[in-house]
C-alpha cells in the first residue's frame, strides 16, 4: 500500500556531498602528510643540501654543489659501509631464526595466556637501550658470568674472548632488535586460519610439509615486515659497536657519529648518511622484488 506525503510538507534539499567526498580523503591524510613533511621530507632535503656544501664550522658553510664528496666518502669508507650491511644482515637473520619459533609457539600454543607470554618477551626491552647493551657487555666479558665460568671449567682457553669482535657486535644488535622481528611474525602467524593447517594435515601432509608449504608462505608478510624493521636500524646502529666492538670492526654509524659530533664535518657526515640511505633503499627494493610484494599482499 502506497503512502503519500502531505502536499504542504516542505521539500528538503539534498546536501551537496560531492565536494565533501572529494576532499574527505585529503583531509584524512593531512595530519599524516604534515607529520611526514615536517619530520621526514624537510630533514631529508636539508641533509642532502648540507652534503653538497663546503666550508667549516668557523667560516660557515655555503652551497657549492660539491657532488664529488659522495665519491670521496664512498672511496674512503666503503669497507665500513659493506661491514654495516653485512652486520645488519647477519643480525636480521639471527633474529629471524630465534624469534620465529618463539612467535610460532605463542601464536599456536599460547592459549589464553598469549598476552602474558608477549609481555614476558618484551619485558626486558622496557629497559634503556644503552643499559641493555652494557649488560650484554658484562655477560660477554672475558671474566664475565658466561665466558669466565667456561674458562674456569676448562672448556675455553684463557686467551679466548668475544668482546671487541664482530660476533659480539652482531649478537648485541640481534638481541636489541629482537622485538622488531618477533612482533610482526606473531601478528602474521596469529592471523593464519587454523582450518587451513588442519586441512593440510587431513591431506596427509607431515609437520615438515605443513611448516614449509603452509605456515611459512602464510607468514610471509610478517617475515617481510620484520626484516625491514630490523635490518634498516641495525645497519645504521653505532651503539652496539661502540660498547661491544673494537677498532677493527667499526660500522658506518660510528663514522657518521664521529664526523657529526666530534669533527663537526657536517657535509661529510651528511654525505655518508645519504649514501647509507640510498644503499639501504636499493637493498630493500631488491629484497621486495625477490620476495614478491604482490604475492605478499595476496596473503594479507
Amino acid at each position: 500500500m502506497e503512502r503519500h506525503l502531505p502536499a504542504d510538507l516542505p521539500k528538503l534539499k539534498k546536501p551537496r556531498t560531492r565536494l565533501g567526498k572529494v576532499l574527505a580523503p585529503y583531509l584524512l591524510i593531512m595530519p599524516g602528510g604534515v607529520w611526514l613533511g615536517l619530520f621526514f621530507v624537510i630533514p631529508l632535503l636539508v641533509m642532502i643540501s648540507v652534503s653538497l656544501q663546503t666550508g667549516s664550522l668557523e667560516r660557515g658553510f655555503s652551497m657549492t654543489w660539491h657532488f664529488r664528496r659522495y665519491y670521496d666518502v664512498i672511496k674512503q669508507y666503503h669497507v665500513q659501509i659493506v661491514r654495516s650491511i653485512e652486520y645488519g644482515g647477519l643480525a636480521t637473520l639471527l633474529t629471524l631464526v630465534v624469534s620465529f619459533p618463539i612467535s610460532y609457539w605463542i601464536a599456536f600454543y599460547g592459549g589464553k595466556r598469549k598476552n602474558t607470554f608477549l609481555l614476558l618477551l618484551l619485558l626486558p626491552f622496557f629497559v634503556s637501550f644503552v643499559i641493555r647493551t652494557l649488560s650484554w657487555g658484562f655477560i660477554l666479558a672475558d671474566d664475565g658470568i658466561v665466558i669466565g665460568t667456561l674458562k674456569d671449567w676448562g672448556i675455553l682457553g684463557r686467551s679466548f674472548h668475544v668482546l671487541a669482535t664482530g660476533t659480539a657486535v652482531v649478537t648485541g644488535i640481534a638481541y636489541n632488535f629482537l622485538p622488531f622481528m618477533a612482533l610482526p611474525l606473531y601478528v602474521s602467524l596469529e592471523k593464519i586460519d587454523r582450518r587451513v593447517v588442519e586441512a593440510a594435515s587431513d591431506l596427509y601432509a607431515n609437520k615438515r610439509q605443513i611448516l614449509l608449504k603452509v605456515i611459512l608462505p602464510l607468514a610471509a608478510p610478517g617475515v617481510f615486515a620484520g626484516v625491514l624493521l630490523t635490518f634498516v636500524p641495525a645497519a645504521g646502529d653505532y651503539v652496539n659497536q661502540s660498547i661491544l666492538g673494537g677498532t677493527r670492526n667499526t660500522m658506518i654509524g660510528n663514522i657518521i657519529q664521529q664526523r657529526f659530533l666530534v669533527n663537526f664535518d657536517y657535509p661529510g657526515a651528511a654525505a655518508l648518511s645519504t649514501v647509507l640511505m640510498v644503499a639501504l633503499l636499493i637493498g630493500i627494493f631488491a629484497y621486495a622484488r625477490a620476495l614478491g610484494t604482490r604475492n605478499i599482499q595476496e596473503y594479507v
